[in-house]
């Protein structure tokens, strides 16, 4: 057992009481005894395991199964204060039963499955700046209302609307800040130069075999997903295209699962690639085949990361999912 934190104590004993208070009698393993799991708190009992998510819940649930199932746990019960709807959702595409408990003061309440967004397209008048992205040299990519334009996965320029004056533009740059300091220094240089500027750059950097810079340490999920789609033999595809991911990314810095459709032997699969090791993957990919309506996935990783236990996970899921190691991509 890890040694424990006073928060993971404390987490300990709350979940010792939401567990006495369930079954109705004190819980015949003591908090003392309970694992610490990421600041919260593990317990099986009976068989059965109990998993309290403290430290970004929505983020919890494929580490709580990859306890629940190195424990060879019949059941799982989640517990958390928020981000059930999500947890909920995500957990009923496994086969191991889970119930998801809601956290209200010593009560435990049964989640209601949140549904999946539906991805809005962008606005009519934005996809008219498509052409000017491509012409730049960069790749036009659609994602829940945003039209952007990648280089090697690396988003280097996106259409907006201007909130005081309604008129259209193509901001180049990576990242909001980055975008308006561009357009604070370059905002007489015509769009299309400016983007091909920027793409000779960051294609350079993020090109196989380019020497480490913080541009290739960006966004490497998405880095192998533009290798898969330039490259779709990689894992057995005759073409590869980028798909929206099943929520919105909440920015460019922090790494998110990437989503992509691939056409192999006829079928059409959904495809996610990750880099790092990532114990919630499977949980992101059940939602990304619900969000496309396939029941085939493939979680394309590099081949250090691709754990026996992120096989363990995608083996209990409901949807079939294989997980593929891919070595450097030259």
């Amino acid at each position: 057992m890890n040694q424990p934190t006073r928060r993971s104590q404390l987490n300990a004993l709350k979940l010792h009481a939401l567990v006495s208070e369930h079954s109705g009698g004190e819980c015949p393993v003591a908090a003392d005894e309970f694992d610490s799991f990421g600041g919260g708190a593990a317990v099986l009992v009976d068989g059965v395991a109990w998993v309290l998510l403290d430290d970004q819940p929505e983020r919890g649930l494929g580490g709580a199964l990859a306890w629940a199932l190195r424990r060879s746990a019949t059941a799982l019960h989640v517990v958390a204060e928020r981000g059930t709807g999500l947890l909920a959702r995500r957990a009923a595409g496994f086969r191991l039963p889970i119930s998801v408990w809601l956290v209200d003061g010593r009560a435990l309440s049964p989640a209601a499955a949140e549904p999946l967004p539906t991805p809005p397209p962008p606005p009519a008048q934005h996809q008219q700046l498509a052409a000017m992205i491509t012409k730049g040299g960069a790749l036009p990519v659609e994602e829940h209302g945003v039209l952007g334009g990648e280089v090697h996965g690396l988003e280097v320029c996106r259409v907006v609307t201007d909130p005081h004056t309604g008129a259209l533009r193509l901001d180049v740059g990576i990242g909001a800040d980055d975008r308006q300091m561009f357009q604070m220094l370059h905002g007489d240089k015509p769009t299309v130069q400016a983007l091909a500027d920027v793409v000779a750059f960051v294609g350079a950097q993020r090109a196989p075999g380019a020497p480490r810079h913080p541009l290739n340490l960006l966004a490497q999920e998405r880095l192998l997903r533009a290798q898969l789609i330039e490259q779709p033999g990689l894992i057995g595809a005759q073409s590869v295209a980028a798909a929206p991911p099943p929520l919105p990314r909440p920015n460019l810095k922090d790494p998110v699962p990437c989503v992509a459709v691939a056409h192999i032997d006829g079928r059409r699969i959904v495809v996610v690639c990750s880099s790092g090791v990532d114990l919630d993957l499977v949980p992101y990919a059940v939602d990304a085949c619900t969000a496309l309506g396939l029941g085939e996935c493939r979680l394309v990783v590099p081949a250090r990361d691709a754990l026996p236990i992120q096989h363990t996970i995608a083996a209990a899921a409901t949807v079939a999912i294989t997980v593929v190691g891919l070595d450097a991509v030259a």
